[in-house]
């Protein structure tokens, strides 16, 4: 039989109308038409129409013979939908018509009448109708509709009916269905049937699974009562289908009440030990190519990994048993070759496995599973391989069997290195990774990264985080550790995240026997043409520390390692770049003979006139710093050496501070003018704004005067606070500023006021706050700020806050 070319919106309905014909052989049984001929709607109700008109009726259909070939036109559903609300129907036409519709709804049309006709099939006493009647609501009928209350009166009747015929059909429908307006009806009255001693067996595992879908749905409408501990001895029952559903629902519901269903243990230890036992003549009707009971067997034991290892020696004793058995059988010869036999065998297989590594009790067990997973890593099937490799990551972890895994490493390797399949080379490396330690790291370590050169993109990230992992976990030395990491950013730099390789520059830093190999190697790294950017990064950290170690070499000299750094500087990213403006003025202080080279470069327009404000902060600060500041200033801290100046100035003869005791300088001008120092008593304070932004400045019996500072990119911002001590109010209290007069130019006007004010009451007494803005925020670090002076008059025309106090005078900072 073959089709028409129609377009491709019609492909859906011309295979709807094969089946038709594959569905219906009487349709062939129709005498020859000389051209075509379009059949007629449907006739009359109690006329019989001819057998393809009766099968086809409300569809338009075109028949091309002797070809049998065919083209369906759009279907015409009027016929049905006249035909839908006649009573004079009978149980027979409505099942007929009813059926048609759910046909054409499997067609992909949409069906919006014929339900309540459905719902009427509910109530006859005929297999054939009831069931058509079922099938059409559980397939059409949506959870909200209207009839549902009318589909529930229907089932209650049917349950009620004790024909286990139709109290089958009534729960398949609830299930399927499964909505919570049926969960409501019916979840009180199922468990009832599912224990009740005179249910049929076919009934009492329709209502346990019944059960387990409306559970699954809605939990919560699901009581927990009395049947819960019946339920439970379904496990005994003679019928293997009602033990099958009944330790599916079992299994969901200890999920959630464990203790409710805790006695199920030693009857599902029983229940398993007579399957395993037995041979495949004892249980034909449930033998699967020659395996008792595969189906149920996978339950039972997914059902007591629910469950701590038996408490009692005897059920305890037996589940050995039972496991050595099922691991004896996987040994014999299979009885079948087909794939059926073999499937069901190693389904029960790795679920006793599964079994065995939850109790992680049995060291015999332990040991031959994971020998009989070793099997498999050669096994021709892929899926075998895949779930052996995924089964030994999880016996990796046990200590009885670390040791029996590591004996397969070296097939675990070749599969990581071989297989075709990306997903069992994942699972390879979980592999490797779970059963490294100090003694074999060293390999599994090298055979990843050889790996990550060629490994698929998808698992790139993943192995690179397991090498660093191992490789810091288990280094045997520190070189060997910064070799890896180094090699690990040369392969894949992409995958390696900035914690990796802040966790190497940390490890030298603190590990002085490592620093000058690995200054010496990163060294080496830098001289690839094509070099990572993340490996510029750790470079330009570990020469800007440790570079002189290494600086003897005429082969990477002092401005050869300048050279071979700044190579790399146009290739690199913001952040990287700024990293390397560090490391060239941490070079001026290794290397005094480069300082000139590297001014010149960070007096270049690209540098002092970069776009990027954080570039261009760094090169004008480090420039000036290098111009100014000496040795000591760019040497190493000390706890004793007062490398910023800011202890007590030696006084001269006259009794003066000399310039080296001035605390705010002006790096910026060519000649730093000689300022006014701190108020004797206020140096101590002032050292803490070296490492915070916040803090007292100046304080005694009457007055205190706190800072508190902020700073974003180019812009700074600074507020005083001036607390009065006393219990009386200061009166006419007025700050004043005093600056250079081309750092005017740089103070912001807020709301077109300089300075401004603000009250604050806290801690007991009165606080004035003043403000004022800095426009660039490498002056205020350089200390462009000259003078800033706070003065309480003796007399003033008016009081701050219209408050007054008998004080006049005031301290001076």
């Amino acid at each position: 039989m073959g089709l028409n070319n129609c377009g491709p919106q019609r492909n859906k309905e011309k295979i709807g109308r094969c089946l038709e014909y594959i569905c219906f052989p009487s349709m062939l049984n129709v005498k020859t038409f000389q051209d075509r001929q379009i059949l007629a709607p449907l006739g009359a109700p109690g006329s019989s129409p001819p057998p393809l008109q009766r099968l086809c009726s409300g569809f338009a259909v075109t028949f091309v013979l002797p070809a049998m070939t065919f083209r369906p036109l759009h279907p015409s559903l009027l016929s049905l939908s006249s035909l839908s609300g006649d009573k004079a129907l009978d149980g027979y036409s409505k099942k007929k018509y009813v059926c048609k519709l759910l046909f054409i709804f499997l067609l992909g049309h949409d069906i919006d009448f014929g339900h309540m006709e459905a719902v009427n099939l509910l109530s006859s006493n005929k297999y054939t109708e009831k069931q058509i009647g079922y099938l059409f609501i559980s397939v059409l009928v949506n959870s909200n509709s209207e009839l549902i209350r009318l589909i529930n009166n229907a089932i209650k009747n049917d349950l009620a009916s004790r024909n286990p015929t139709f109290m089958c059909l009534a729960l398949h429908c609830i299930a399927n269905v499964g909505s919570r307006e049926m969960a409501e009806a019916f979840a009180s009255e199922i468990p009832r049937i599912l224990v009740a001693g005179d249910t049929m067996d076919s009934v009492k595992q329709s209502a346990a699974l019944c059960l387990l879908r409306l559970y699954k749905t809605s939990p919560d409408l699901v009581p927990m009562g009395e049947w819960t501990s019946r339920v439970v001895h379904l496990l005994n029952d003679q019928h293997m289908g009602v033990v099958t559903a009944a330790v599916s629902l079992i299994a969901c519901l200890c999920k959630k009440n464990p203790d409710d269903f805790k006695t199920c243990v030693s009857l599902a230890v029983s229940r398993l030990s007579r399957i395993v036992s037995s041979a495949s003549t004892d249980l034909q009707d449930y033998t699967y190519y020659f395996v008792p009971a595969p189906w149920l067997s996978v339950k039972l034991l997914r059902l007591l990994q629910c469950y701590p290892p038996p408490e009692d020696a005897a059920v305890k004793g037996r589940l050995v048993e039972c496991l050595e058995t099922i691991l004896n059988k996987a040994q014999e010869p299979p009885k079948s070759k087909k794939v059926q036999h073999s499937n069901a065998k190693n389904a029960i297989l790795f679920e006793a496995i599964s079994l065995i590594i939850h109790y992680d009790s049995e060291p015999n067990l332990l040991v031959r599973a994971c020998n009989q997973l070793g099997q498999f890593l050669q096994h021709r099937e892929t899926n075998l391989r895949y779930l052996a490799l995924e089964s030994m990551c999880t016996l990796a972890s046990s200590e009885f069997s670390h040791e029996a895994v590591k004996t397969h490493i070296e097939t675990v390797i070749n599969a990581l290195k071989t297989e075709r399949d990306v997903s069992v080379r994942q699972r390879a490396a979980d592999l490797l990774y779970a059963m490294c330690d100090r003694t074999n790291a060293k390999q599994i370590v090298s055979e990843m990264l050889s790996y990550l050169e060629t490994a698929d993109y998808s698992i790139r990230e993943e192995i690179v985080l397991k090498v660093a992992i191992l490789a810091e976990k288990y280094a045997v030395d520190y070189s060997w550790y910064v070799d890896t990491i180094l090699n690990l950013i040369r392969i894949a730099g992409d995958y390696v995240s900035e914690e990796v390789w802040y966790r190497v520059i940390q490890i030298v830093i603190n590990r002085d026997d490592v620093q000058g190999y690995a200054a010496k190697t990163v060294f080496e790294a830098l001289q690839a043409p094509a070099c990572h950017e993340n490996m510029v990064k750790v470079g330009g950290y570990i020469l800007g520390e440790f570079g002189n170690l290494i600086a003897g070499d005429p082969r990477s000299s002092p401005l050869v390692q300048f050279n071979l750094l700044h190579s790399k500087f146009h290739l690199c990213s913001v952040s990287t770049r700024a990293l390397l403006l560090s490391t060239y003025i941490k070079f001026i202080n290794l290397f005094p003979e480069t300082k000139g080279t590297i001014q010149e470069v960070l007096r270049s327009d690209s540098q002092i006139r970069n776009a990027d404000v954080e570039l261009q902060q760094r090169a004008v600060e480090y420039l000036k710093l290098s111009s100014i500041a000496s040795t000591d200033v760019l040497s190493t801290p000390s706890p004793s050496a007062d490398l910023l100046g800011l202890r007590a100035a030696p006084t001269s003869a006259s009794g003066a501070p000399t310039s080296a005791g001035n605390l705010l300088v002006d790096v910026f001008s060519d000649s730093p003018s000689a300022t006014t120092g701190l108020v004797p008593g206020a140096e101590e304070n002032f050292l803490r704004f070296v490492c915070k932004n916040n803090g007292v400045l100046f304080e005694n019996q009457l007055l205190q005067i706190g800072v508190k500072s902020e700073f974003r990119q180019n812009l700074g911002r600074m507020y005083l606070f001036y607390g009065n001590k006393t219990s009386v109010q200061f009166q006419s209290f007025t700050p004043t500023v005093s600056y250079p007069g081309d750092l005017q130019s740089h103070i912001l006007f807020v709301n077109g006021v300089q300075v401004g004010w603000a009250r604050v009451v806290a801690g007991g007494f009165e606080t004035l706050c003043f403000c004022y803005f800095i426009h660039s925020l490498v002056e205020m670090v350089a200390g462009s700020l000259v003078k800033l002076t706070a003065q309480r008059p003796n007399e003033s025309s008016g009081a701050i806050g219209g408050r007054r106090c008998s004080s006049s005078t005031g301290p001076e900072h």
